[in-house]
This record gives structure tokens, sequence and C-alpha cells, in this order.
């Protein structure tokens, strides 16, 4: 029987305090790794904190992101996580890293972008367009992002009827 051993890291992150954040997500890297967790799953941006807002127009903010994403990725040594971050390509990406063994494994970025209340991330992001999985503990995973579940035709789907392991 395949088992795969889960620890949730519901942990309260600070937006833009990277260092605090890096620090409270490395406790529980430490905590999951005591209880022999084989995943340990973080909130959306729990680097960077939610809502980042204005902070993700300043570079050196996404720059400092993505160190302190390194620094996580070094204490993933036995473990995967599943980390929230700002991701930076052509533009940026409310994004998903999936740390296997100390290194960034695969990068998934939000596709669905709410734009409503108190949520303007299409003013900041740009929508992922693909819906990979991975391969743990021989099981297939998906990784998604919130809002991403609320459409029955969104990446969920795309991972469960068609997405094979990379």
């Amino acid at each position: 029987m395949r088992t795969l051993r889960l620890a949730l890291a519901q942990i309260n992150s600070t937006v833009g305090d990277l260092a605090g954040n890096v620090q409270k997500i490395s406790e529980a890297i430490e905590r999951a790794k005591e209880k022999r967790a084989d995943l340990i799953a973080f909130p959306e941006l729990a680097i960077s904190g939610y809502p980042p807002e204005d902070l993700l127009l300043k570079p050196q903010f996404i720059e400092e992101n993505l160190q302190a994403l390194q620094k996580v990725a070094k204490r993933c040594k036995g473990l995967t996580a599943i980390v929230g971050f700002v991701d930076r390509e052509e533009d940026i990406y409310n994004a998903a890293a999936v740390i296997h063994d100390g290194a960034v494994r695969l990068v998934y970025h939000k596709c669905h972008l709410p734009n409503y209340g108190v949520f303007d991330e299409n003013r900041y992001f740009q929508a992922g367009k693909e819906a990979p999985v991975f391969t743990l503990n021989g099981m297939t995973l998906g990784v998604n992002i919130c809002e991403d579940i609320w459409y029955p035709e969104g990446p969920t789907f795309a991972q469960a009827l068609g997405g094979g392991p990379r």
C-alpha cells in the first residue's frame, strides 16, 4: 500500500516580512521532519505574505522573495514542500514551488486571478496557463492555488484527467 504523510502548515505570514516568513516556514519544516512527513504544504504567497499589493511594483522585493525561496529550499532536504511565492519570468506570477530534497523541482502559476472586493490580483500578476503534476511516493499530485479549484473546467480538471507525471 502506498502512503503519503502530509503536513499542513497554516502559518500566519506577514506581508513584506520576508525574513520573518522564512523563519516561520523553516520552523514548520523542522516540525514536519520530526513528524516524518513526506510533504508539507504552505499557504498562498507564504514567503511574501498575502496580499503583497504595491510591494510587487518594487523589483528589489521580487528579487529578495526569490532569494528567500532559495533559503527555504535548502531547508527541505529529505522532505517535499509546496511553498507560495512570487515568481518572475517575463512578468510576475502568484506561484507555488514544489521543492524536493533541497531544490525547486516544479513551479505552478495560479491560473484564475480574482479581481473583486479586496482582491486585485489581475492588477499585479499574469495568469498561469499550465496545470502540471508531479509524482511523490508513487502517487501523482497536482498543485492549485485558492481560486483555481473553484472552476469545474479549471486546472484541477486538467490535472485529474489529462495530467501525466513530469
